[in-house]
């Protein structure tokens, strides 16, 4: 009698065996240093984002009411955090 072949598993089936469970902290998830910092620095960011596109201001706006320069801001803007450090 001849051996059964192994059945082929579909290309989404065999992604689904590559996918993990985030721990709810991607920094962490990726190994990066001070994931916690990382994370805080990001949520900050969106935060932030989220002020500037709600009150219609513009980067320089921002930054005037930030104490940052315009290009500061744009960095928030686009959630480029690890040019910031937080202070304690």
């Amino acid at each position: 009698m001849a051996a059964k072949k192994a059945k082929k598993q579909s290309p989404l089936a065999e992604r689904k065996n590559l996918i993990t469970e985030s721990s709810g902290n991607v920094f962490a998830d990726l190994g990066l240093p001070n994931p916690e910092q990382e994370m805080v620095k990001a949520r900050l960011c969106l935060q932030i984002h989220a002020l500037i596109k709600a009150r219609g201001r513009t980067q320089s706006e921002a930054g005037k009411i930030l104490g940052l320069k315009q290009p500061h801001v744009s960095l928030l803007m686009r959630n480029r955090a690890s040019s910031f450090r937080l202070a304690a």
